[in-house]
């Protein structure tokens, strides 16, 4: 567990466990992921991936379902720097937004997001750690519990097995 009381510049000199999850449900969305992770591999090097899972649009409707897949890597990027990598990757495969000139929830040809980094909790108006919605998705937590079953949600204090367990029981359904 990393001390809280580091400062965001701190915590660039540690090598962090970024746990990410690369969505998709337009075009061939099984390739989608591929490019994805191939790019991800390119960029930082040696990655682990949750197995691939479908479930319909979170947020919106839409005909399309998601695929999704849990990425767990070891960088010593700095979390902004990792924001700014994965837009990168993101804008390079097409998908510069993934909301549409309302606001909404949109499809999207990739969509990927820092769900955790270790333990670590950050409120900057860039990114948000761990990502918000991460306890009601389950999207999130099925790839969680495959890459790391001993992490600990750092505010919640429920692993990802709790959590979903929390939403299969309807605990945290609106």
């Amino acid at each position: 567990m990393i001390a809280p009381e580091l400062s965001i510049y701190q915590i660039a000199l540690l090598k962090l466990n970024y746990y990410l999850n690369i969505g998709t449900n337009l075009g061939n969305r099984h390739q989608n992921l591929l490019r994805a992770i191939e790019s991800l591999r390119k960029s930082l090097g040696e990655l682990q991936c949750s197995e691939v899972v479908e479930t319909p649009a979170w947020g919106f409707v839409s005909p399309n379902a998601f695929l999704n897949v849990g990425v767990l890597v070891r960088s010593q990027l700095a979390p902004l720097d990792m924001l700014h990598l994965l837009h990168g990757i993101e804008c390079s495969m097409g998908s510069a937004t993934h909301r549409d000139s309302n606001g909404h929830y949109a499809d999207r040809l990739i969509d990927i997001d820092i769900v955790a980094i270790d333990e670590l909790v950050l409120n900057l108006p860039q990114l948000q750690v761990p990502h918000p919605h991460l306890a009601e998705r389950t999207f999130f937590l099925q790839p969680m519990i495959q890459l790391a079953p001993q992490w600990v949600h750092p505010t919640l204090h429920l692993t990802a097995k709790q959590l979903l367990g929390r939403l299969d029981s309807g605990v945290e359904r609106e």
